[in-house]
């Protein structure tokens, strides 16, 4: 997630304090991403040094407020104009749990699976809710809220059908390191696990 962009895209706006871009991100995302507070004043300190805001006085509470400048407004329309790079994909825990699960003795792979496919089917339906509520009671500042949860949507629906493909290459492994054990002259004390009987 660029923060940077983020912070840039919410004081072409208007100018604000760190707390309030905090604020009026959260607001805009639903608090999906919630922001560290050090996080924003430092990543401000960053694109003033790079020229890309000014501080713009205070608010006469003290709040040093940052405006954007017209180097910074250039950089949001890069920003926008350009697609989102695929080239170094972000961490997945999930994968990465996996894979290393796969690859060590004594982990129950299909347990590790079935633990998840219960909670991302939770949260799709929490997801799914939240959606109908907020579509029935829309207002005009929900739109940007109701594209993130499309989002987190689909994404944990592709996550959903992900892990039924793990565990169906689980099942295959299983069935054929089973084979190659008979073929082998060593017999198997029970049969390999199916995906129907997991569920």
């Amino acid at each position: 997630m660029s923060i940077r962009h983020s912070l840039l895209a919410l004081l072409q706006d208007r100018p604000r304090y760190g707390y309030q871009l905090r604020v009026e991100f959260e607001n805009r995302t639903g608090s999906t991403w919630p922001l560290n507070i050090g996080q924003v004043y430092t990543t401000l300190d960053r694109l003033e040094r790079d020229g890309l805001v000014a501080k713009d006085g205070d608010d006469g509470e003290g709040h040093v407020v940052y405006s954007i400048t017209a180097e910074g407004a250039a950089e949001v329309r890069s920003w926008f104009a350009a697609p989102v790079e695929r080239t170094n994909p972000p961490r997945n825990e999930l994968a990465i749990k996996l894979a290393l699960a796969v690859t060590l003795p004594g982990v129950d792979v299909q347990a590790i699976i079935q633990a998840q496919r219960v909670a991302s089917i939770r949260a799709l339906q929490d997801y799914t809710k939240a959606r109908r509520d907020t579509a029935s009671n829309q207002r005009s500042g929900d739109t940007a809220w109701l594209l993130v949860l499309d989002s987190l949507i689909f994404q944990t629906e592709a996550e959903v059908r992900w892990l039924d493909l793990c565990e169906a290459r689980m099942v295959q492994l299983a069935a054929a390191t089973a084979a190659r054990k008979t073929s082998n002259g060593v017999t198997e004390d029970a049969a390999p696990l199916n995906a129907d009987s997991r569920r």
